[in-house]
C-alpha cells in the first residue's frame, strides 16, 4: 500500500490465513463461546439433558410388569440399551445441527471465517463444546439407568459410558455435516429422516440385520449406527470386551473423524 510518505507492506488477507496457526488460547475462547451460548439455551440443556432420562424412566415403567423368559435379559434391559446407543446420536445430531446453522444465520460464523481461526479448528472448537455436552448426557444417562432403574451388563457400565459418549461424538460430526448443506434451521431438521433415521431402521433395532435381504446387509455394513448397537449389545452381553466390540468401536470413531474432516472441508462463507 503506498501513500504520500512512502510505502507500507500490507500482507494480502489470504496469504495471512494460510500461516496462520491456532493457538490454544483462540482454540480455548472458541469453545468457551459455544458453551454459554449452549448453557443460556434452557430448551437445548433440556433436550441434552433431561430428555433423555425421562424417557429411559419412562420405558423402565412400561417394562416394570413385563415377563421375562428364563435366561433371558429383562425387556427393560434391552431396550435401556438401545436408548442409551440412540439418544446420543439423534439428540446430539439434532442440537448440533440446528445450533451450527443458527450461527450461520446470526452472522456470528461469517465474522469467525474472517479471523486466522482455520476451518479444521473451529470445528474442532464446535465438535469439543459438543462433545462435552454429549458426555453430561451420558454421564447422566448412565446414572439414572444404572444406580436408579436398575439397568444391568454383563460388560463395564463404564464400558457403556464411553460407546455413548462415542455415539454422541459421532451425532456432533453428522450434525456439523449436514449443517453444510442447509440454509435454514428447517432445513437442518429435515436432514434428520434422510441421515439418521435410515440407520435406525437398518442397525438391527426392529429387525436383526443377519435375517435381512442381501442388500439391505450391505447397505446396514456401511451405516455407523449398526456398529454403535453392535457393539452395546457386545457389552451388555459378555463380561469382557470382545474383538467384535473393540472392532466396532474403532468404525465408529473412523466414522465420526471422517464427518468432522468432511464437515470442515465444506464450510464455507455464505456471503461473498
Amino acid at each position: 500500500m503506498y501513500g504520500a510518505g512512502g510505502s507500507v507492506p500490507v500482507r494480502h488477507q489470504a496469504q495471512h490465513r494460510g500461516r496462520s496457526r491456532l493457538s490454544p488460547q483462540a482454540y480455548l475462547a472458541t469453545t468457551a463461546r459455544i458453551l454459554r451460548q449452549l448453557a443460556a439455551d434452557h430448551r437445548s440443556v433440556a433436550m441434552i439433558l433431561v430428555v433423555p432420562s425421562l424417557i429411559i424412566t419412562l420405558i423402565y415403567f412400561m417394562f416394570s410388569e413385563a415377563p421375562t423368559r428364563p435366561g433371558a435379559p429383562s425387556p427393560f434391559n434391552t431396550a435401556c440399551l438401545i436408548l442409551l446407543g440412540v439418544f446420543p446420536l439423534v439428540v446430539m445430531f439434532l442440537i448440533t445441527s440446528i445450533t451450527m446453522q443458527r450461527e450461520r444465520v446470526s452472522g456470528t460464523l461469517e465474522r469467525i471465517l474472517t479471523t486466522p481461526l482455520r476451518r479444521i479448528d473451529l470445528l474442532a472448537a464446535y465438535g469439543t463444546a459438543f462433545s462435552i455436552a454429549a458426555a453430561a448426557q451420558a454421564t447422566l444417562a448412565c446414572i439414572v439407568a444404572f444406580w436408579f432403574l436398575g439397568f444391568d451388563t454383563a460388560g463395564s457400565p463404564a464400558l457403556v459410558f464411553i460407546i455413548a459418549i462415542i455415539n454422541a461424538v459421532l451425532g456432533v460430526g453428522l450434525g456439523l455435516l449436514c449443517s453444510a448443506f442447509a440454509r435454514t434451521e428447517f432445513q437442518a431438521v429435515q436432514f434428520m429422516p434422510v441421515v439418521i433415521v435410515p440407520q435406525l431402521l437398518l442397525c438391527g433395532i426392529l429387525v436383526p440385520r443377519d435375517v435381512m435381504p442381501e442388500w439391505l446387509q450391505w447397505i446396514s455394513n456401511v451405516l455407523p449406527a449398526s456398529y454403535a448397537l453392535e457393539a452395546l449389545q457386545q457389552v451388555g452381553a459378555y463380561p469382557d470386551l470382545t474383538f467384535i466390540a473393540v472392532r466396532d468401536i474403532i468404525v465408529v470413531i473412523g466414522f465420526a473423524v471422517l464427518a468432522l474432516c468432511l464437515a470442515a472441508a465444506t464450510l464455507r462463507r455464505r456471503t461473498p
